[in-house]
């Protein structure tokens, strides 16, 4: 699929763009706020589910994968570089895998990850890609970290496109709160890239929305479905609220999305 093919060809792009020296083991910047965590259980427990559409499938299924891709890239690429932000991050990446497992089985549907081994994928275009990732990380620690905000680049990118296709109140906390963390993630690449010298160009979002998350704080604690500060932790957000208008809605978004990376 064309977004899959021109990844790599991204990749080496961007390592030409800044030269990164001597990258620091510590700093705030590698550090994760606990709020990054995702814990699907607090999250929705009171949310009432609702029918699913089938891009709703097709989008929860991608994003198990995907999240698993984030951290396997960053365990892998941690081990190599012995970079702290890499170890840190891959911690909040196994809870947002687990966050859409958590989703996957509340709505007994079939989980892709049939192994959770490193660097294992079911989708023959999510293990090239998690392949190009690697070969592309494991030449520099800039690269490394380039590698990084790509992967969050994407998962913002998907978040927000398959937001725009589900008005499921509990997919939609899940899929907020992963956002959120992606943006504090690439945050963190960020900064450790300009600290060094380097600049990464957005290859999937806008480079306005780009600037506008970096230049941002970082953002803290669970939001709702709506992308605002939860007051608490329950869920609770409308409690009762159903869809009612059924699904049947043809929204022409997100049929790229089948489990591959076309271009939006």
């Amino acid at each position: 699929m064309k977004r899959l093919v021109s990844i790599s060809l991204i990749l080496v792009i961007a390592s030409l763009v800044g030269v990164g020296l001597g990258l620091a083991q510590g700093g705030a910047n590698n550090k994760v706020d606990k709020s990054d965590y995702v814990n699907a259980g607090n999250l929705i427990a009171n949310i009432p589910q609702s029918p699913l559409s089938d891009e709703e499938i097709k989008s929860l299924i991608q994003m198990r994968e995907e999240e698993k891709l984030a951290r396997d890239v960053y365990l892998t690429l941690a081990e190599k570089w012995n970079l702290n932000i890499f170890t840190n991050i891959a911690k909040s990446e196994q809870t947002h895998t687990n966050a859409v497992k958590a989703l996957l089985d509340r709505y007994g549907i079939e989980d892709p990850v049939k192994d959770n081994t490193i660097g294992i994928f079911q989708s023959e275009e999510m293990q090239k890609l998690y392949n190009d990732l690697i070969v592309q990380g494991s030449k520099s620690l800039m690269d490394a970290l380039k590698v990084g905000a790509t992967v969050e680049d994407l998962d913002i990118k998907d978040l927000e496109d398959f937001l725009k296709i589900t008005d499921n109140e509990d997919i939609k906390i899940v899929y907020q709160n992963l956002v959120k963390g992606s943006r504090n993630h690439i945050r963190a690449f960020t900064r450790n890239i300009q600290r060094n010298g380097g600049t990464y160009e957005p290859q999937f979002i806008s480079k306005e929305e780009y600037q506008k998350i970096i230049s941002s704080d970082w953002e803290r604690g669970p939001v709702n479905a709506n992308g605002k500060p939860m007051n608490n932790m329950g869920g609770g957000q409308r409690k009762g609220q159903s869809k009612g208008q059924g699904k049947g809605h043809g929204h022409g978004k997100g049929q790229g999305h089948h489990g591959g990376y076309n271009n939006h």
